[in-house]
């Protein structure tokens, strides 16, 4: 099995909190990974060193400054009545809406959406920040959210 219902996610209230509501349609568009497959995808595309972002180190694409281009800060959105993401994150990333997207929180945490969902829906994932990297299938624009408050917009390696 590629993906586990929502409500076995460990942190599956994210996406049912009362003040960030999210339509049943956008919900059936949230698919966490089975175990084994978010551990082949963070394997192939964001480390084989580490299972957590708390860890890159030499080696791995997100621990190399020369990958990363801006930061900016998304806490203070967050908190406010504004809907969008941040505009540099927008700026950064043109993908179509339907673009396949991970939002990778560690090796056996990874959740497949759509571009246009995540958008929607980023107050919600963006309880789960941690180090959190969101990478596009076949993209290499990269963002990675910090429990800081700030994010980085940077690009994948190819």
């Amino acid at each position: 099995m590629s993906y586990i219902p929502l409500e076995q996610l460990k942190n599956a209230w994210i996406f049912k909190h009362k003040s960030l509501p999210i339509s049943e349609n956008d919900l059936t568009k949230i698919k966490p990974m089975a175990k084994d497959r978010a551990n082949v995808l963070w394997d192939t595309f964001i480390s084989r060193q580490v299972d957590h972002p708390d860890f890159f180190k030499k080696g791995d694409w997100p621990f190399d400054k020369s990958n990363w281009k801006e930061q900016g800060k998304w806490e203070s959105i967050w908190d406010s009545n504004d809907e969008e993401l941040p505009e540099l994150i927008n700026t950064h990333i043109a993908w179509d809406n339907n673009t396949v997207v991970y939002y990778c929180s560690n090796r056996e945490n990874v959740i497949e959406t759509t571009w246009a969902v995540f958008k929607r829906c980023w107050k919600n994932f963006l309880f789960m920040d941690d180090g959190s990297i969101l990478i596009g299938k076949k993209r290499q624009q990269v963002v990675q959210f910090t429990s800081n408050g700030y994010f980085k917009i940077g690009d994948k390696p190819k």
